[in-house]
């Protein structure tokens, strides 16, 4: 009786798992982005890196330029502060938050797109955050973004004695 008791409760584990491993590989491959007429429309999941998909995205379909906006729920945003004497961004980490606006732009530093993207956060007592994102995660629920295309390129480069990264314009005389 034991070792049937045994077998009964491992194969309950197995299919607890394989279950468990189907539903993540499900949410792995859901579709993360679609083409719109204006560009494309994100919709992000639990635990998606936002920078990073908005990045890849940009590689992935050549966007040579493009601004967005968003909302949705953060697990854990990181706000910077820049330090004009140390000339760097002073981090400050938020947890639990909702994405009340995300605006950014996306262009390029040489081969590899540079995100830019500000945006504020609440908490659950509605005290608001914001600035500059140097990191966002998506909590639990979705995070939309809706991308705009503009069809010129425009590149990013260290300007100094800022020794930040600035949008570069070719301005026609």
């Amino acid at each position: 009786m034991k070792v049937l008791r045994n077998n009964l409760f491992l194969i309950l584990l197995l299919c607890f798992a394989s279950t468990f491993a189907q539903a993540q590989q499900n949410d792995a491959s859901k579709c993360r982005y679609i083409k719109t007429t204006t560009g494309y429309l994100m919709v992000l999941r639990q635990g998606d890196d936002v920078l990073a998909l908005i990045e890849n995205l940009a590689q992935q379909e050549k966007i040579p330029f493009a601004n967005f906006t968003g909302i949705g729920f953060g697990s854990e945003v990181t706000f910077g502060f820049y330090d004009n004497k140390e000339k760097k961004f002073n981090p400050k980490k938020f947890e639990k938050v909702e994405m009340g606006n995300l605006t950014g732009s996306i262009a390029w530093n040489g081969e590899k797109p540079s995100i830019h993207i500000h945006g504020i956060a609440t908490d659950d007592k509605f005290n608001a955050y914001g600035g500059h994102i140097l990191g966002l995660k998506v909590g639990t629920g979705s995070m939309e973004i809706y991308i705009t295309l503009n069809q010129e390129k425009l590149e990013r480069k260290i300007e100094q004695p800022l020794n930040a990264n600035i949008l570069q314009l070719s301005c026609i005389k």
